[in-house]
This record gives C-alpha cells, structure tokens and sequence, in this order.
C-alpha cells in the first residue's frame, strides 16, 4: 500500500513538475516574443530615414522682377508703315498733305497702343549721298497722345496702328524723308524714316 501511495506521488509529482516546467516554457516564450516584437520595432524605426524638414520656397525679391515685367509691354521700338503716303487736295477736304500710319512695338515685335508723343519732321532726299537727309522743309507741333481719349482718337484698333493726317503746302515733285519720333513717358526716344515720293 505505501508502495502504491509512494508511486502515485511520484506520479503526481512528475505531473506537477511537467506542467509547471509547461507553465515556465509558455511565459518564456512569451517573453521572447514580446521582446523579438520590441527589437523589431527598434530596429524598423532605427532604420528608417528620419525626413529633412521641409525647405522654405526662396524668396523672390519683387522689386526687381516686377519693373521687368512691365518693360517688357512698353514701346521698345516704332516703325512707320509704308501705307504712308501723300495726299492731294479733292473735293471734299480741299486740303493736302501726308498721311501717316505708325506703329508701335514691344520687345516681341507686337504692335501695341502705349502714351506717347509724336513728333513729325519732313526733310529733303540728297540722292548719292552718304547722309541722305538734306535740309528740313516742315516741323508739324508735337502731338501729345498721353490722355487716353486723344490717344484713341488717332488709335486704328483693326490695323493696331496709330494714323495721323499732316497738312502741307503742295509743292514741286520731289523725294522727301519723313522722319518720326516717339517720346515715351519712361524719357525712351524711339525714331524711324520713311522715303516718300511726290
């Protein structure tokens, strides 16, 4: 009988050291997974790129781009077209002279409406000349375009020109060299010549 009892302790007792050796595996492992889940996140965030701030964009300094701008739509130069062309007294107006299509043009070539004033000279053609322009026969007043409601009133939007009618006094055939000047409000002074002929 105590044989019995004796191997039944035994028994019990492997019993109990079996599952309590049981119970110190389970929390062994999982102590090991807790800590392998901390190193793995350790080892993620440590090997991540921490990201660079974010740089501010670069300040553009306005006051020197903005003047720029604008120059670039203001005259830059002025071409008188060749419609231009003398006039001849009829019955109507009675009166002759020379009609003057001008243009003008920013830095891209584009014919623009801008303040201006204009002025107008007529100068005799010296044929086999290396200065061509001779004496000045006419001077006409300076037209000052710089109140937008006179500026339109010479502007021709459809040609995106500007057309002035200058008197003169008939005289006898001969070439001439009409000469026109732009002064812009910026002090610019633009100028180009035309030949006409009588």
């Amino acid at each position: 009988m105590e044989v019995r009892s004796q191997k039944s302790e035994v028994r019990r007792q492997k019993s109990e050291d079996r599952r309590q050796n049981s119970e110190n595996v389970c929390s062994l492992f999982s102590v090991l997974c807790f800590l392998s889940s901390v190193l793995c996140f350790l080892f993620q965030f440590g090997c991540e790129s921490v990201p660079a701030p974010a740089e501010s964009p670069p300040q553009i300094d306005n006051t020197f781009v903005q003047p720029l701008l604008h120059t670039s739509y203001l005259p830059a130069k002025i071409d008188i077209l060749p419609l231009t062309e003398f006039t001849y007294p009829d019955a109507v107006s009675g009166i002759s002279g020379i009609k003057v299509y001008v243009s003008l043009l920013d830095v891209f070539d584009c014919q623009i409406k801008a303040p201006a004033v204009f002025r107008f000279e007529l100068y005799e053609y010296v044929q086999r000349s290396a200065e061509p322009k001779g004496k000045r026969i006419a001077i006409w007043p300076d037209m000052d375009l710089t109140e937008p409601a006179v500026n339109n009133r010479y502007w021709r939007d459809f040609l995106r020109i500007y057309e002035f009618t200058l008197e003169l006094e008939p005289t006898q055939n001969q070439s001439c060299i009409l000469q026109v000047t732009s002064l812009c409000p910026t002090g610019k002074r633009l100028s180009d010549e035309l030949a006409l002929n009588k």
